[in-house]
């Protein structure tokens, strides 16, 4: 089957480095047009991971890692189902300056490529939204996840259909179940970015 031609809907796709990704971010999110492509381009990974995970984390006082915030979309999906409490990170500074205030009561400037100096156990959930994408985060971000996660804590991602075999993230998340470090509660493909036929695995996993 030939692969879907992503890079000229999407054209951060065809970036390869996190310097060059970082370029782009810091243009896209002047003047909130990053915020207005990704209501036009019809991108549901915000919605879709929080729909799941709600079903599953009922304390609304539970504490999320929203790794990979950007402007706050995962942040705003969950507060609409009741939950408060928030901490954002992200290495694009102006996509972090977008963020409304007092949505998150922490944002952190992190490359989630590199240790996240953060606490073991520390969160009740990690989401990751559109964050495994080409030219972003690798694999090795999900062991830090579980690691600052607590046990019988759920972590919540999406994975760009593209880069699922390519960067290794079907090896870890194999790796990670049979090392008993996680559950897997949901796996499946999710739409993603509908309107430009890109598509991503959806997966919730609880941690050992």
């Amino acid at each position: 089957m030939a692969l879907k031609d992503v890079g000229n809907k999407v054209p951060i796709y065809k970036l390869k480095t996190t310097e060059e990704v970082m370029r782009y971010y810091d243009e896209w999110g002047e003047e909130d047009k990053y915020n207005r492509d990704m209501v036009d381009w019809n991108y549901t990974g915000p919605k879709e991971t929080v729909e799941v995970i709600k079903k599953y984390l009922v304390n609304k006082d539970a504490l999320f890692f929203d790794a990979g915030c950007g402007t706050g979309l995962v942040g705003l999906q969950l507060k609409k189902f009741g939950y408060e409490n928030f901490h954002g990170a992200d290495l694009s500074q102006k996509l972090l300056n977008t963020v409304p205030k007092n949505l998150y009561q922490k944002l952190f400037k992190i490359d989630l490529n590199k240790r996240i100096e953060l606490s073991d156990n520390l969160y009740d959930s990690v989401m990751c939204v559109g964050t495994f994408t080409f030219g972003h985060v690798k694999s090795n971000a999900l062991e830090e996840f579980v690691r600052i996660t607590k046990p019988g804590g759920l972590i919540c991602f999406t994975i760009n259909e593209g880069i699922y075999i390519e960067y290794g993230f079907d090896k870890k998340i194999l790796n990670l179940s049979e090392n008993n470090k996680w559950e897997e509660i949901e796996f499946f493909k999710s739409d993603y970015i509908a309107s430009k036929d890109v598509n991503a695995w959806l997966g919730l996993y609880k941690v050992k």
